[in-house]
This record gives C-alpha cells, sequence and structure tokens, in this order.
C-alpha cells in the first residue's frame, strides 16, 4: 500500500513541498495529494501590483505538475479530523461543477497544513465592512475595480506601516498619482528599520506625494473616512487595511496543539508537537527562529520552512538523516513603486542591521527575490537532485480506508 501524502493549500509553501517530495520519495511507494481552491497559483507576494491594474502571468497547476507524481485536488477544505487522519473536503468549481457539491473525506497517513493566511481586521469597527485587502486574489481584484473607478483627487488611505502597507501605498501613489494618498502607522514611518532605511523610505514617500499619518491609530472604518484614537476624521474613498494577518480558523477546530492566534505549534522538522503524523509550514505554524523568536508570516519564512519541512518527512520515512539546517534571516525586501526599493540586510532573528541596499538597483533585486520565489513553485522538481530512496517498512497500525468516502463538512 502507498503512503498517503496530502498537502493542504497549493501557497508557496504548499506547492514547493508537495514537489520536493515528489523529487525525495519513489512514486510507487508514495502518493502525493495537493488540495487547492483555485486551479492556478497565487504569486500573493504581488497583489499589490495586480490591485493598481498590473497583469500577472498565470501559473496553472495543471502545467507546473505536469509529469510529477503530484496529484491535484482543486477543493475548499472543510474540516481536518487528526485523530481518524482524514480531511473533509468539498469539490470546487475549477472542477467543472458549480457549488455546492457533496463533501468528500480523503484520507491521510502524513498531512502537511499550508493554509496560509488571511487578512485581520483586528475587530476595529467597521474593517469587515468597509475596508479593502490584499491577501488574496479576491481583494486584489475587488480593489483594482475600486480604483479605477475613482476621479482625480479623491483620497486613498493605507492603514499599516508594516511591509505590506508600504508596498501598497507607494504603488498605488506611483501608479494614480492623480490621487490623494496617505498612509497610517502606529508607530513611526519605517521605525523598524536602520537610519539609512529609513532616510530612503521617506525620500520616495514624500518624493510620491504621499501623507504620512504617524503615531496614529485607526479605530473605525466608514464607508468615506476613517476615525483615529485621538477622535480626528480621516477622508478616505477607499480605505485599504494592511495591520496584518490571521491564520485559517480550521486548525482552532482540530485537536492540534495551537497558539492563541491560531498556529499550529512545530518543532524544528515544522512538525506538530502533539500529533507525529501531522506537518504545518508557512503561515499557519508557529515555527521558532534564532533567539527562540517566533518566526513572522511571510514567504521569507515559509520556503524555508516547507524545504524542512519535506526534507524531514522524506527521511523519516526512509531512514535518512533528518534535516538540522537552522532557520535564519537574510534581509527584508520591500518594493517601493516599480522603480524603487529598499533591501534592508537583517541579524539572523530579523533585526535591522547598519547596511541596506536602496534605489533602482534594490528594486530589481526584490523582482528577482520575487521571480525566483515563483520560479521555485513553478518548478518544484528542478534545481534539486534525485535522490528517491525506498520507505523504511513502517509498523503496522490500523488507518481509515484508501478510498474516498462520503463525509459531512464541518
Amino acid at each position: 500500500m502507498q503512503h498517503r501524502i496530502v498537502v493542504l493549500g497549493a501557497g508557496y509553501t504548499g506547492a514547493v513541498v508537495a514537489g520536493r517530495l515528489d523529487r525525495r520519495l519513489r512514486r510507487e511507494d508514495v502518493a502525493i495529494t495537493l488540495v487547492n481552491a483555485e486551479p492556478d497559483f497565487v504569486e500573493r507576494v504581488r497583489m499589490h501590483q495586480l490591485a493598481t491594474g498590473q497583469e500577472l502571468r498565470p501559473r496553472p497547476f495543471a502545467e507546473m505538475f505536469a509529469g510529477t507524481g503530484v496529484r491535484l485536488r482543486l477543493a475548499r477544505v472543510t474540516a481536518v479530523d487528526v485523530d481518524r487522519r482524514t480531511v473533509t473536503t468539498v469539490p470546487t468549481a475549477g472542477q467543472g461543477a458549480p457549488e455546492p457539491q457533496e463533501p468528500e473525506e480523503l484520507a491521510y497517513d502524513t498531512l502537511v497544513y499550508a493554509l496560509g493566511s488571511a487578512w485581520n481586521d483586528q475587530g476595529v469597527p467597521g474593517a469587515a465592512e468597509h475596508a479593502d485587502q490584499i491577501a488574496s486574489r479576491p481583494g486584489a481584484l475587488r480593489l483594482r475595480r475600486r480604483l479605477a473607478a475613482l476621479p482625480a483627487g479623491e483620497p486613498v488611505l493605507v492603514v499599516g506601516g508594516g511591509l505590506t502597507g508600504l508596498e501598497a501605498v507607494t504603488e498605488i501613489a506611483e501608479a494614480r498619482p492623480d490621487l490623494d494618498v496617505a498612509l497610517a502607522a502606529r508607530g513611526a514611518l519605517g521605525d523598524w528599520l536602520s537610519p539609512k532605511g529609513r532616510r530612503h523610505l521617506r525620500k520616495v514617500v514624500d518624493g510620491l506625494g504621499i501623507t504620512v499619518h504617524e503615531h496614529t491609530a485607526v479605530t473605525a472604518v466608514a464607508p468615506d473616512h476613517v476615525t483615529t484614537a485621538e477622535g480626528t476624521a480621516v477622508p478616505a474613498a477607499v480605505t485599504l487595511w494592511t495591520t496584518g494577518f490571521a491564520v485559517h480558523p480550521l486548525s482552532g477546530a482540530t485537536a492540534l496543539e495551537v497558539t492563541g492566534a491560531g498556529r499550529i505549534v512545530v518543532d524544528g522538522t515544522m512538525r506538530s508537537v502533539s500529533h507525529p503524523d501531522v506537518y504545518a509550514i508557512g503561515d499557519a505554524a508557529q515555527a521558532t527562529g534564532p533567539a527562540g523568536n517566533p518566526l513572522r508570516m511571510s514567504c521569507a519564512s515559509g520556503l524555508p520552512m516547507a524545504w524542512q519541512a519535506a526534507d524531514a518527512i522524506a527521511a523519516r520515512l526512509t531512514g535518512g538523516k533528518l534535516p538540522s539546517t537552522p532557520l535564519r534571516y537574510v534581509n527584508q525586501c520591500v518594493s517601493l513603486g516599480r522603480r524603487q526599493g529598499l533591501i534592508q540586510y537583517v541579524t539572523a532573528d530579523d533585526r535591522a542591521v547598519r547596511a541596506a541596499l536602496t534605489g533602482r538597483t534594490a528594486a530589481l533585486y526584490k523582482e528577482l527575490i520575487c521571480k525566483g520565489a515563483a520560479w521555485a513553485v513553478s518548478h518544484p522538481m528542478l534545481g534539486l537532485p534525485s535522490r528517491r530512496r525506498p520507505l523504511v517498512p513502517a509498523p503496522a497500525r490500523s488507518t481509515p480506508p484508501l478510498a474516498t468516502t462520503p463525509g459531512k463538512a464541518a
């Protein structure tokens, strides 16, 4: 009987781990199933570009995994039973039939949970109803339509001064210089950057005519304005909310050990500390980096986590050596429109150092990073030596039936 590996989510981490496992394990020994609701890969790090009217290259999974042993299952995940080792899914319209469809159960021997995260409105009144988000393709496309419909002079406010907020506000200001673009940040502009990084960021923001509301907390969102903690009304025909991410709520509905924020607690090999048949990677996982600090939600964290998980799964199944490469950071890459960028070099635990790369060179560097991440997903079996080894015999145990059976949605 083949060992059944099920990967939930085909973002950067899920797609990479599926392709790497296919390269590491013999196809006659394993059945790798990749479950995703959409038929093509979404370059999440480019959603601010999509929102401003730029066209992104389509990357269908059917082409990406052609010739591999990875089986793509287009479906939404509605439940995970880690005690029975089953996943409940509902086929999506991508399989040729409109939703709703009958739920189905998919059994696994090893599960890789990579469902990622979505935008987080932080519970601020009016944010869910009136703010836009770019944490997903539907959100970016909705913002794209709204921005395109805005006449000149209308105010646009980006709430959140982190990496996503900075990339979004500069992209919008560059693409639509006729709009009144502003940024609201809880702290000082780029206060985590080095002095050189802060100076360059301020120069770019000022050059694009962006108004910055520093040390400003937004406490309510209305259709045409936001309200700050001081009671000030800031006009906004469009409010873009970029104050952080929230993990998929499904993890909290399982028996897996999770943090208060719902992230699955894993060890150094990305294995669940409570259920050894489950691995978690990307934004869904709480992994520890240098100095014992949790890795931040980012592509920079997710890809190394995917490599670590795939190699650990392959090692445990074949009796090989477990990976021991520490997860660390090197830099933070920020696009500031299409012509400017900022590469802030950091310590292993993600603290800014003096060195920073700025300007057009930094923009090209960031573009190479984005292309490299997409290449890693588009070519999951390339760039990695084929080291397929047979599986070692596993202790006999009771397993769910191999066939897919009807189930109930959660």
